[in-house]
C-alpha cells in the first residue's frame, strides 16, 4: 500500500510539474479599472523556457478604443519605445485634442532580460477610454533562441480560455458616489430629531445620577467599615 502511495503521489506531482507552464499567462493587471480613469498597468510576463531568456516583449494596444499617450517605467536592464500612429476620429484629453494613438510598446532587454523560472512586470501610465467595455492588449514575447510566443488568442464570452490568450483589461463604471446632505446657507441640514437628542440628554443625566449613587453608597461603605475597625 505504501509504495501505491508512492506512485500515485509522483504521477501527481509529475502531472502538476507539466501543466503548470500553462497557467503561466501573460496578463495585465489591475485585471479591471475605471472607464475615463488614469490608470498605471502592469503588463506581467513570465519566462517559459528551461533553456532560453526573454529578451524582448511588444504590446499591442488597442485601435478601437484608441488610447492617446503612454508613460513607460524605467527598468533596469531595459529599453523602452512608444510607437504611434494616426486616428481617424481625433481623440479629447484633459490636455487637448490629439490626433496620434498609442500603437504598440516595445521592450527591448539591454542585459540578460527575463531568466529561467522569472518574470517581469512593464508598467505603463495611460488614460483609459470611457467609451469602453474592455481593453485587449495583444502581446509578442521573443526568447533568445528566435522563438516567439504570440499572446493574441480572445477568449469566446462563456467558453474556455485558450493556449495564449490576450491579456484584457476590463473596464467599469464608477461607483455611485454615496448621498450628499442638503445644506441651507453652507451648513449641512441635521436629520436628527429632536426627540432622539432629548432621549440621549436623558440618558446621560440618569447615568450620571447613577454614577454619583455608586460614588456616595462606596464612600459610605468605607466610613462604615473604618469605624468598624476603630
Amino acid at each position: 500500500m505504501r509504495r501505491i502511495a508512492i506512485v500515485f503521489a509522483a504521477a501527481g506531482v509529475a502531472l502538476v510539474a507539466a501543466a503548470a507552464p500553462a497557467w503561466a499567462h501573460v496578463k495585465v493587471e489591475p485585471e479591471s479599472a475605471v472607464k475615463g480613469s488614469d490608470a498605471v498597468l502592469a503588463f506581467v510576463v513570465p519566462n517559459e523556457k528551461t533553456n532560453a531568456t526573454t529578451n524582448k516583449v511588444v504590446v499591442q494596444f488597442p485601435t478601437d478604443h484608441p488610447i492617446a499617450d503612454a508613460l513607460t517605467e524605467p527598468i533596469p536592464g531595459w529599453t523602452a519605445e512608444v510607437t504611434t500612429a494616426p486616428v481617424k476620429t481625433p481623440i479629447k484629453t484633459d490636455a487637448g485634442t490629439v490626433n496620434d494613438a498609442v500603437k504598440s510598446v516595445t521592450w527591448t532587454a539591454a542585459g540578460p532580460g527575463i531568466g529561467v523560472g522569472n518574470f517581469q512586470e512593464f508598467r505603463v501610465s495611460v488614460g483609459l477610454p470611457a467609451d469602453a467595455d474592455s481593453l485587449t492588449f495583444p502581446t509578442t514575447q521573443t526568447y533568445t533562441d528566435g522563438e516567439t510566443v504570440n499572446w493574441v488568442q480572445v477568449t469566446p464570452p462563456g467558453g474556455p480560455e485558450p493556449d495564449s490568450p490576450a491579456p484584457v483589461l476590463t473596464l467599469t463604471n464608477a461607483a455611485a458616489t454615496a448621498d450628499t446632505t442638503p445644506t441651507t446657507g453652507g451648513t449641512a441640514a441635521s436629520n436628527v430629531k429632536k426627540s432622539d437628542v432629548d432621549n440621549a440628554k436623558t440618558i446621560a443625566i440618569i447615568g450620571i445620577v447613577v454614577g454619583a449613587l455608586g460614588l456616595l453608597a462606596g464612600i459610605g461603605g468605607l466610613t462604615m467599615a473604618r469605624r468598624k475597625a476603630s
